[in-house]
């Protein structure tokens, strides 16, 4: 299993509606990709209380996936779609990691 990690920095001018975000982007992105997306999770970056508070991603969203061939397959034929919803919650440009799944 893969999990295809999507990180969107944080910083003093990032904006992320994180409801828009759990309840209609993601949604969206599973309904895309049907069977190839396993589950999916949403993190939200919390607060630790110290002077650096700020954690370097304000949030973070996470595909779980047979394989890459599998993400690939579920994920290409609807990029621009998912891609063209980012700035209806977030000003700020994702980063996208891909791993193995080695605990689950």
């Amino acid at each position: 299993m893969i999990k295809v990690s999507v990180m969107y920095p944080n910083g003093p001018d990032a904006r992320f509606d994180e409801v828009y975000y759990r309840d209609k982007h993601m949604p969206m992105v599973k309904n895309l990709m049907g069977d190839y997306c396993k589950y999916y999770t949403v993190d939200k970056a919390i607060s630790t209380g110290s002077s650096d508070s700020n954690a370097p991603y304000i949030a973070m969203g996470h595909l779980f996936c047979d394989s890459v061939d599998a993400f690939q397959a579920g994920f290409g034929q609807h990029t621009k779609e998912i891609m063209a919803d980012i700035p209806n919650y977030t000003n700020q440009k994702p980063v996208i990691q891909i791993s193995e799944v080695l605990v689950g």
